[in-house]
């Protein structure tokens, strides 16, 4: 390639149900919500990310709000393809060139990610100008991001919670040996709230509210060791019709995220029930890790610790721990060939 090198960008992007990150010479420089706000008339998109986040559930008629993926897969093919390309053009070195240089592109896909979804993926990139695509396993990128050494004959156990999958994985020697990817996440997390507040305060609330309502006192035990302040949570009532208020406590989150959380632990414990022998006995020793914005759930780390017996820990910014792992197998793709799908 040589002479052309300087035409080429190279770019790690974590395409994910929640939120999209995009890595570029080695520092994040995108870090937005997976929204899209169009007009239905023209088909036009008129914000993207956190301006559309905004819009969310406060638009009219003529104006729509789009998450294109979901369940960690492209569902809205146009939509997707026009966001990651907005996204990208937003990138200040890319920004200040005055051609479209073609990219080096490391995308992350969930591990049970079906051939059809995968090449979604590979044709959005490639209608991107990018010139070369790997894809990587979302469990393997999570784990080079925590700073696991993964082409070590040892056994480490990654539980990624995402905005759409919860992808649990045995690593080891650089390959995956046993995997579960199941659809409860962070999105069914924030249903659940919804659904709750519907049956027992009566009071109907937006998608926003709930999220709110997750990061503010989201839990998933109710003995935590620093509880948070009660919180006034504001919507609609369902019998008058007026707007209303009703303080809510996270005990009370955490028994409507209950159902949820167990199962997330049977597939934590179908999966180590899957594992080699050997591999358990290295688990054993080195705990299992957590990885993705759903693992902030306050007390999910002790609860995961109960059920399995094992320490458990969560990775520090387990919210860019994917998107770290990615870039770090750009800057070496010789190093992580073997993991890289190409």
């Amino acid at each position: 390639m040589g002479f052309f090198d300087f035409m080429t960008e190279d770019i790690a992007i974590d395409l994910g149900t929640a939120n999209t990150l995009i890595i570029h010479d080695g520092k994040v420089c995108v870090d937005q919500p997976s929204i899209v706000a169009k007009d239905i008339a023209t088909g036009k998109i008129i914000a993207i990310g956190k301006e559309a986040n905004m819009m969310q559930g406060k638009t009219h008629g003529s104006i729509q709000t789009i998450r294109p993926l979901k369940d960690g897969v492209i569902a809205d093919f146009e939509a997707s393809e026009q966001m990651i390309k907005e996204f990208i053009k937003n990138i200040p070195t890319i920004k200040k060139k005055f051609w479209t240089p073609s990219l080096r592109m490391v995308i992350c896909i969930p591990s049970g990610i079906t051939e059809v979804e995968k090449r979604a993926v590979r044709d959005s990139a490639e209608h991107m100008n990018a010139k070369e695509i790997y894809l990587i396993h979302e469990p393997m990128a999570a784990a080079i991001g925590i700073g696991i050494d993964i082409t070590q004959p040892k056994g480490n156990m990654i539980i990624d919670i995402g905005g759409g999958t919860t992808e649990i994985a045995v690593i080891a020697l650089g390959g995956i040996v046993c995997d579960k990817s199941v659809k409860v996440a962070g999105d069914v997390f924030t249903n659940d709230i919804s659904y709750y507040m519907r049956t027992q305060h009566n009071l109907h609330i937006g998608e926003r509210t709930a999220e709110v309502v997750k990061i503010e006192i989201g839990a998933a035990t109710e003995d935590l060791d620093n509880p948070p302040e009660e919180m006034l949570v504001q919507g609609r009532d369902l019998l008058s019709g007026k707007p209303k208020q009703a303080q809510v406590s996270y005990r009370e989150i955490a028994k409507a995220l209950d159902k949820s959380i167990l199962r997330i632990e049977d597939a934590v414990m179908e999966t180590l029930s899957q594992t080699p022998p050997e591999l358990a006995a290295d688990i054993y020793n080195t705990g299992i890790y957590l990885a993705g914005g759903g693992s902030m759930l306050r007390g999910l780390d002790k609860r995961l610790s109960r059920k399995t017996d094992l320490p458990v820990y969560v990775a520090e910014d387990p919210l860019r721990a994917v998107v770290r792992g990615t870039g770090i197998t750009l800057k070496d793709l010789e190093k992580y060939k073997t993991v890289l799908l190409k």
